[in-house]
């Protein structure tokens, strides 16, 4: 059986991944994120996934390498992950008492073989108050997240209903991960 390896460092995804009970490796590709024309939101994901994963994959050969990628989008505008404590306030500002979508792109690549799919989620978040937001920036959590919160951590309190795949939002969307791994990689 091949080796399987996450190309990311994100200790959301590989606690996720450790659901599925296959053994994995992670490791974090230097990856230019950079997309130099509007293209859609899942073309976004799933092209920042699969250059993940193709810088993983030419490190490790004959490995199952899965890549990840997610984004928020609120006014059909992309919110990555914020710079700054400003650029967090607005993210979250502009999210409060309103719908967005969280968009996880995933590319599954092996030898010559690749799987790309994206999920698309709906959050509504309750409307906060410039004190919630304030308290949820103090406890660190939007910094290193798509959109300035993490669904799975304090941000769980910002969130008033959502309309899809849970773990999209927390950055895999692992269902459909395992049934791809199983039908189309034998894992």
């Amino acid at each position: 059986m091949p080796q399987l390896i996450l190309a990311s460092n994100s200790p959301r995804r590989r606690e996720l991944l450790q659901k599925l009970n296959i053994p994995f490796k992670a490791l974090s590709p230097n990856v230019d994120e950079s997309i130099s024309t509007y293209v859609s939101p899942e073309d976004i994901v799933m092209t920042l996934a699969l250059r993940k994963a193709n810088i993983v994959k030419d490190l490790e050969e004959n490995a199952v390498v899965v890549g990840c990628d997610t984004v928020v989008v609120c006014d059909d505008q992309i919110l990555g992950k914020p710079k700054n404590e400003s650029e967090a306030r607005d993210m979250l500002k502009q999210l409060s008492g309103r719908t967005h979508s969280v968009y996880t792109g995933v590319a599954i690549i092996h030898d010559a073989k690749q799987e790309l799919f994206f999920e698309k989620t709906d959050v509504e978040f309750w409307l906060l108050s410039d004190e919630e937001i304030e308290q949820y920036i103090e406890s660190g959590e939007s910094f290193d997240k798509a959109g300035a919160y993490g669904i799975q951590g304090l941000g769980a309190l910002l969130v008033k209903s959502i309309r899809g795949d849970y773990y999209s939002v927390v950055g895999l969307p692992i269902a459909r991960l395992s049934r791809v791994l199983r039908e189309k990689f034998n894992l």
